[in-house]
C-alpha cells in the first residue's frame, strides 16, 4: 500500500514536472525568470528521480556544447572571411592609384576613415530604430525576429537572417566603392567598412556575449560590455516596454527612461556574483 501510494505520488509530480517545463518554454525571454522556474523543477525532480535528473542535465550540457560549437566555428569563420577581405580591398584599392602613378589620395583615404566610423555609429541608429519599429511593431518583421524571443532549439534562429539582409547593402556599398577611384567611391567604401565592422562586433557581443550562444573569452570581462549585456536582458524582460531597443548605447537608453537605478542594481548584483565565485574558486 505506501509502495503504491509512493509510486501514484511520484507520478503526480512527474507529471507537475512536466507541466512547468512546459510553462518554462512559453515564457518570455526573461532569462532571470527563466532560471529561477528551471532551479525550482530541478529540486523536485532531485527528490523524485535524481538519476534521470542527471541523465537529462547531461543532455542538456551536451547539446548546449555542440550549438555553441556550432555557431562559434560559423561565427569565427565568417568573421575572418570578412575580415580578411576587407583587409585585401582596403589595400588593393589604395595602391591602385598609386600603381597607376598617382600619389597616395591623403584626403579619400581620410573621408574613407571617417564615413567608416560614421557607417559603425549611424548603424547603431539604424538598429535601435528597425529592432523597435520593423522587427517589433511590424508583424512580417515580427515573425522571424520573434524567434529571438523564444527558447531556442538548435545553433540558429530565424532571426539571423537580418544579418545577411544587413550584410547586402554593406558588399554592394564596398564593391562600389573598391571599383570606383573617386572621392565618391571612398565614401561608399567607408560605409560598407563601417556596417560590416558594426556587424562583428553586434555578433560578439549580442550573441556571444549578451546570449552565450558561443564563448567570447576577454570581451565578456569588459566593464561597459558587462552593463550593455545586463541592459539588452532588460530589454528582453520588457520591463520598460522594450527599451533600450539598441545595443551598444543600450545603457543611455535606460538612462532616458528612468531606468538607471535599476540597471546599477543589476550590475552591482553581478559583480557580487562574480566576486563570490572568484572567492569560492579560491578557497
Amino acid at each position: 500500500m505506501i509502495s503504491n501510494a509512493k509510486l501514484s505520488s511520484t507520478t503526480v509530480v512527474q507529471d507537475a514536472v512536466t507541466v512547468v517545463e512546459d510553462v518554462v518554454d512559453r515564457l518570455p525571454d526573461d532569462f532571470r525568470l527563466q532560471q529561477n522556474v528551471v532551479k525550482a523543477v530541478e529540486a523536485v525532480e532531485e527528490i523524485v528521480a535524481p538519476k534521470q535528473l542527471a541523465e537529462k542535465r547531461l543532455k542538456r550540457k551536451q547539446e548546449k556544447a555542440r550549438e555553441q560549437t556550432v555557431y562559434k566555428v560559423s561565427a569565427i569563420a565568417a568573421s575572418a572571411a570578412v575580415i580578411a577581405l576587407a583587409v585585401g580591398a582596403v589595400h588593393y584599392r589604395f595602391v591602385w592609384h598609386m600603381k597607376q602613378g598617382h600619389e597616395f589620395p591623403t584626403s579619400e583615404a581620410l573621408a574613407t576613415f571617417c564615413l567608416t566610423i560614421g557607417g559603425i555609429v549611424g548603424m547603431e541608429m539604424w538598429a535601435r530604430w528597425a529592432h523597435k519599429t520593423l522587427w517589433h511593431d511590424f508583424i512580417p518583421g515580427w515573425k522571424l525576429h520573434k524567434s529571438h524571443h523564444e527558447p531556442r532549439t538548435g545553433p540558429f534562429e530565424d532571426n539571423d537572417v537580418f544579418a545577411i539582409v544587413n550584410a547586402v547593402p554593406a558588399m554592394g556599398l564596398c564593391l562600389y566603392g573598391l571599383l570606383t577611384p573617386t572621392m565618391a567611391g571612398g565614401l561608399c567604401f567607408g560605409a560598407g567598412l563601417g556596417i560590416t565592422l558594426f556587424g562583428i562586433s553586434y555578433m560578439f557581443v549580442h550573441d556571444g556575449l549578451v546570449h552565450r550562444r558561443f564563448p567570447v573569452g576577454p570581451i565578456a570581462e569588459v566593464p561597459y560590455l558587462k552593463r550593455v549585456a545586463i541592459a539588452h536582458q532588460l530589454h528582453h524582460s520588457e520591463k520598460y516596454n522594450g527599451v533600450p531597443w539598441g545595443l551598444f548605447l543600450g545603457p543611455q537608453e535606460l538612462e532616458a527612461v528612468g531606468g538607471k537605478a535599476e540597471l546599477d542594481r543589476l550590475c552591482d548584483k553581478q559583480c557580487r556574483a562574480e566576486c563570490m565565485q572568484f572567492a569560492k574558486i579560491q578557497e
